[in-house]
């Protein structure tokens, strides 16, 4: 306990909005009680980080073989808190400006700005050094005794019940550093229980650099901190096994991570992080934290569980600690506020991830896919939100593709490579997965010729493509543009079966009648091979990549009719020619037709039908073949 010797206490009245003041800081700007603790923890943190300073070049520091640490008791029968600290002390006036700064006129300029918009609050906040009196939450009484490090002077008592006045005066205490006494409200017993304080100092206060002590009334003084924080430690002192156990106890998945990444700098702006990839999406069903973000913390105190501020949000599946001591915080240090260096850490810790994704891919490209079939899907967000970052997330991409198949995977450099000298653009193909794709009709003239072609198949690939316009100069287009400029191929029209005219405008007739304006157009395909028609889009059907993106987030959604093209040189667009020509009335025309646009939009994924539907027209048509 402490060698206090008290004197009368002066009486001295705050000015008159300061009550409000106190009431904003105790009630609105704190979201959970337990921080009060967190704030008088990083104040002592601070206090001893000065002292420790000062002893460097200062041989006439009071008490100089003091151990710099912090001391909590508890005493859960008089509901009484006191935390105590060896750090550089306060005189008389330095508890009137440190603890008096609310006095002070800002006190109504924060008041009248209070009353505005939350952010211009955030804005104005960080000027005032008010986290002490986050106490008054829990606090019915607060007594602070300090001693400065200077041998000259007095030590001083402050107490204040949070209310109008404070009360101030010269006192005696034999140590240096600060004692601040919490006599608790009625409904804030439980942090006179050392298990609850050791409960908050291990969620907020675990790495501070001084040993945290908690003691109960009756029993012995134990460190309740960690101390050594992984993050702040050079990379080259931290063993492979240190960052796996990290990882471990920071997210409770049961799987060791992909990669990490440990990051210390001092510009733009100070910043020591380590950041993890999963190895896995969808992790261990122990996982605790389901909100994304980063942990944020300041001088190894923790000042946000999960901020969403410091990457983009398409690296939301990464873990980790960021520890700035240049980043500006309100006065709760619950919301990062938007200022230039916020914007440097965001760009420096994106930057580097991106750079370690090049280098796995280069330098493991097995474990790269592995790291793409989980995540790739984010990181083609990625490419379609985050412009600035546009060139290097292109060089993440990797597809499937006509070439590859769906065993072996391409970037876009080698599909660039690849490309035929005559070859104008890179083509791709939009669907719901690899088997409806490689089954497209739309890939026809593309095989025949050898013509590479890309395999889009995530949702997401609608929206990336249609801001990934061009690849080093050469455009992207889409196989399903009916407009693609292609050579003319002579021996398309070498099948066996053809339509003559007058069947041929039979048969378009009778399709365009059945299927009525869910076609835009019926006309012959100077593609097609091996398939009997396709459906392509218009000329101004310029958002055809985002329907894709739209048929998963909207429901009911309908796709805009499009053009079919029919192959008339294939049998079974020849057999439904000769039917209509010479059976205009049989009962299988119009189920065939109505069963071949189907399967057209069951390959491009744009099926609107009912699967009732289909199986009796299949039936239909089974029981005629059966019968013939």
């Amino acid at each position: 306990m402490s060698d206090v010797v008290d004197v009368p206490m002066e009486s001295l009245e705050y000015r008159t909005e300061v009550k409000q003041l106190l009431d904003i800081l105790a009630h609105s700007l704190y979201t959970e009680r337990e921080i009060f603790l967190r704030e008088l923890i990083s104040n002592a943190s601070d206090a001893l980080n000065r002292v420790q300073f000062e002893m460097l070049t200062n041989h006439e520091v009071i008490d100089p073989e003091a151990e710099l640490a912090i001391q909590i008791e508890v005493d859960p029968d008089a509901k009484v808190l006191t935390i105590r600290d060896s750090g550089i002390g306060m005189n008389r006036d330095e508890l009137v400006e440190n603890l008096g700064t609310i006095a002070h006129s800002g006190a109504r300029t924060f008041l009248q700005n209070a009353n505005q918009s939350q952010n211009t609050l955030e804005e104005i906040i960080g000027q005032f050094g008010v986290g002490f009196y986050s106490v008054f939450m829990v606090a019915d009484e607060v007594t602070v005794l300090s001693r400065s490090y200077r041998a000259q002077d007095r030590a001083a008592r402050w107490q204040s019940k949070g209310d109008s006045r404070f009360s101030l005066s010269e006192t005696e205490k034999a140590q240096r550093g600060t004692e601040i006494r919490i006599q608790l409200k009625e409904d804030a017993g439980e942090f006179a229980a050392t298990w609850r304080i050791e409960n908050v100092i291990k969620r907020h206060s675990d790495y501070v650099s001084f040993p945290i002590y908690v003691q109960g009334k009756e029993g012995e003084a134990k460190v309740a901190n960690r101390r050594t924080a992984l993050w702040r430690q050079a990379p080259s002192k931290v063993e492979a096994a240190e960052y796996t156990e990290f990882y471990k106890q920071l997210t409770f998945d049961d799987a060791d991570p992909l990669l990490h990444v440990h990051m210390v700098a001092d510009a733009p702006a100070s910043v020591r992080s380590v950041l993890f990839v999963p190895a896995r999406r969808d992790r261990s069903s122990l996982q605790m934290r389901p909100e994304y973000g980063l942990r944020l913390y300041s001088r190894k105190v923790l000042i946000q569980e999960h901020n969403k501020d410091l990457l983009p949000e398409y690296l939301r599946f990464v873990e980790g600690v960021v520890d700035s001591e240049d980043l500006p915080l309100n006065v709760s240090r619950e919301m990062v506020q938007s200022n230039p260096v916020t914007r440097q850490l965001r760009k420096a810790l994106t930057n580097r991830l991106l750079k370690e994704f090049r280098s796995l891919a280069e330098e493991d490209a097995e474990k790269y896919i592995g790291f793409w079939n989980e995540f790739g899907v984010f990181l083609k967000e990625g490419l379609a939100s985050d412009y600035a970052s546009r060139d290097s997330l292109q060089e993440l991409l990797r597809f499937h593709s006509t070439q590859t198949g769906p065993e072996r995977w391409a970037t876009l450099k080698e599909v660039a490579e690849r490309m035929q000298p005559e070859q104008k653009a890179i083509y791709y193909i939009l669907g719901d997965s690899l088997k409806s794709v490689t089954r497209s009709p739309h890939l026809d003239y593309f095989r025949k010729h050898e013509l590479e072609v890309l395999y889009l198949t995530d949702f997401i690939d609608g929206y990336m493509i249609s801001q990934l316009r061009e690849f080093e100069g050469k455009p992207l287009r889409n196989v399903d543009d009916a407009n693609l400029e292609l050579p003319k191929d002579e021996t398309a029209n070498a099948a066996e079966k053809s339509v003559e005219e007058g069947p041929y405008e039979l048969l378009v007739a009778r399709v365009k009648k059945v299927l009525g304006d869910r076609v835009r157009e019926v006309r012959e395909g100077r593609t097609l091979v091996d398939s009997p028609a396709r459906l392509v889009s218009a000329e101004d059907d310029y958002g055809r990549e985002l329907q894709y993106v739209r048929r998963v987030v909207e429901e009911n959604y309908v796709a805009p009719a499009k053009i079919l093209e029919i192959n008339r040189h294939h049998p079974i667009v020849a057999n439904l020619a000769r039917l209509i020509s010479e059976q205009g009335d049989n009962k299988l025309i119009d189920p065939a037709i109505e069963q071949l646009f189907d399967n057209l939009q069951l390959l491009d994924g744009s099926y609107q039908g009912t699967a009732a539907d289909m199986v009796e027209r299949i039936q239909q048509l089974m029981g005629a073949a059966l019968r013939s």
